[in-house]
Formats: C-alpha cells, structure tokens, sequence
C-alpha cells in the first residue's frame, strides 16, 4: 500500500516543475478566454473606428463601381486599378487586424505569463501517433473540449438566430436603403448580434479559465518519490553532501599543518590542546593563530613542531583561552595580548640562546590568563 501510495501523484508541483514545464513551453492555456479577447477587441475596434472603416469601404465601393471607359478595354490598367483598390481595402483593415493580432498574443500571456521555448517548436513524432490521438479524443480533457465545442456552437448559433428573428424585417429593409445609409445600419446589427455573443463567451470564460489553471496543476503533480528524488537532486545527496564536507575539513586541516613548521611557537596544554602562533612586526599588528587542535590533531601538530624545531610551551589556561576564543589566521584578541606578548618575548630569548649560547631564559611562569578566558578555569 505504501508503495501505490509512493506512485500516486497527490503532491503539488514544485517550482522546479513548474520551470521545467514552461521551459518546454507547457502554460495554461484557455481558447474560450482567447475567444472572448480576440471578439470583444474586434468589436471595440469596430465601435471606435465604425465610422471611418464605413467611409473608407463607401469611397471603395463608389471607386469600384465607377470604370472609365479606357479602362475598361485595357487589361493593364484594370489590373492596377485592382490592385489599388485591394491595396487601399488592405490598409483599410489593417488597424482593425493589428488590435486583433495584439488580442490574440495577449490572452495566453493573462494566465500563463510570457514564455518563449525553442523545445515547443520542435517535431514530436508521438504527436503523430493515431493511437496516442485517439487516447486524447476520448480521454476527460477531450470530452471535456467537446462539451465546451457544443456549449460554444450553441451560443453563437442561438445568438445568431435570435439576432436574425429580432431584426429579420430591418435586414430585408437594407435593400431598399441607399449604400451610405445601409453600410452603417449594417454594421450596427453585427454590433449588436456581436455584443449578445461575447456576453454568452464572457460566461463560458469565467468557466473555462479556472478549469484550465486546475487541470494544468493536476497534469504537473508528483509523486512522493519523485518530490523525493528532485530534493535530492537539489541538495545534493546526504552521504555525498557529508562525504564533501569530510573532504573539505581535511583539506583545511593539511593546509593549516602546512602553516605549522612557519609558527615561532606552539603553546600545549600539554596534552588535549595545541595552539601555533606566528608573528611578524613588519606586517601584523598582534600575533595570529596559524593552526590549533585538540585530541590526535593537537598531537599532531606537536609532532610537526618538534620535527621543525618550533619550540613549544606549556601554557595550559593559555592554550585553553586561544583554542577557545581565536579562528585561525586571525590575531589573538585583546585580552590575551600580556599573556602573549610575554611568551612571544620568551621565544625571542630561547631564539638567542639557541643562536648564541649563554644562560637558557626562564620559562614563562603563571601568564596573565583572565579567568573568564579560560573554559577550564575553576568557577
């Protein structure tokens, strides 16, 4: 049961999925909220520029009708004149065909946002297959496309009739009028049976377009598993996530015991902690912590020390306080400075004797350790 569970899509789509789909060019999309735009612009346009496409399409029918007599016989010039006119009826409508064109690009992007994907422009052989076409033609999305087809047709042709039964004696009248009166009352039944239509479109739309966003959201669920695997795939696999993490903790602590034959001391606990300080009075302004450890780390940078010569001292409040409180390549902070700058001043004088000879300095006896510095400071 746990694994049909696993397999059933009862997921949301996540915004991995959701790019995805749109990157091969899956949006919602709505033909009935397309419909509804491209309809109600054309009429609009019609409304708003009624009157100067009627006077346009007059001048074009009085043009039309009117042939010289040269023209007439001449076959060239007729052709021109054709063309003229084609070419005036063209630009005629063309402001009417731009707002539709603009309608019909702009109703995709409402709902589903622009989107530009060369992957949807590729050839897709499975869409060629009849089986898989007949799989779509009678699954819930086709039936679903067919009761709207139905709702649709129903619409437009119960508008048309009602719109023919209503002005069924105007439109018989139209022949007895004039073409510069006719043309106007024309387009003004086509208005009126255009405006029925659209409120009919604008309900079918309120209907289609949730419906589309659901279906579109259902059609892009996910399993478990596979919410399981994307996570996964986004964060990086735990056992590889940690084995990286491993890696990097190693690399970090070779190039901090490479720093430790260049420290001037290593301050021990002696035992649980190693501390490796360097200074240079020419370009820092306090000593700094070059590499610290505890356990089998701070064994082996004692190893490293003694192998280099480094000198080391046993300070354990100290190196307690600077394990504690210092991040490597930073400077010890303030309140060490006394207890530092007397050990730095004893590496100094262990340096000299080693160079040239004499009384051994004195080791550094109880260092000026705040308590609060020290985690292992009695309380």
């Amino acid at each position: 049961m746990a694994e049909d569970s696993d397999l059933e899509k009862t997921e949301q789509p996540s915004s991995r999925r959701l790019e995805q789909a749109r990157e091969e060019g899956q949006i919602p999309q709505s033909r009935e909220l397309s419909t509804f735009l491209v309809l109600i612009t054309g009429v609009s346009g019609l409304w708003l520029m009624g009157g100067w496409i009627s006077g346009r399409i007059l001048g074009l029918l009085r043009e039309g009708f009117h042939i010289e007599r040269a023209v007439a016989f001449d076959t060239r010039l007729m052709l021109a004149s054709l063309g003229g006119q084609f070419t005036d009826a063209l630009l005629t409508m063309l402001p009417l065909f731009a707002i539709l064109l603009v309608a019909a690009v702009a109703a995709p992007i409402l709902i589903g946002g622009f989107v530009f994907s060369p992957k949807a422009l590729g050839l897709k052989l499975d869409r060629m297959d009849p089986i898989q076409g007949l799989g779509r033609m009678f699954s819930m999305h086709g039936l679903a496309e067919l009761v709207k087809s139905l709702m649709k047709a129903a619409i437009v042709g119960g508008v048309g009739a009602f719109a023919v039964w209503r002005e069924h004696e105007h439109i018989f009248t139209l022949m007895t009028e004039t073409v510069e009166s006719a043309v106007p009352d024309f387009l003004q039944t086509v208005l009126f049976s255009a405006l029925l239509i659209i409120m009919g479109l604008a309900i079918l739309a309120l209907i289609d377009v949730p419906f589309q966003l659901w279906q579109y959201n259902k059609k892009l669920r996910m399993t478990k598993e596979e919410v399981k695997r994307e996570s996964k795939e986004q964060e990086g696999d735990p056992h590889v996530k940690a084995r990286i993490r491993s890696m990097q903790r190693e690399m970090a602590r070779r190039r901090m015991m490479a720093e430790v034959p260049k420290a001037d001391v290593v301050v021990t606990n002696p035992t649980h902690f190693s501390v490796a300080l360097k200074y240079d009075a020419k370009k820092m302004g306090a000593p700094i912590v070059v590499a610290k450890g505890r356990g089998e780390v701070a064994l082996k940078i004692r190893e490293l020390a003694k192998e280099h010569k480094v000198p080391l001292l046993e300070a354990p409040p100290l190196a307690r306080a600077l394990y504690k409180h210092c991040e490597l390549e930073q400077a010890v902070p303030g309140a060490l400075y006394t207890a530092v700058a007397e050990v730095m001043a004893y590496v100094y004088q262990l340096n000299h004797w080693m160079a040239n000879g004499g009384l051994p300095p004195a080791v550094p006896g109880k260092l000026p350790v705040p308590t609060e510095m020290d985690p292992g400071a009695p309380e």
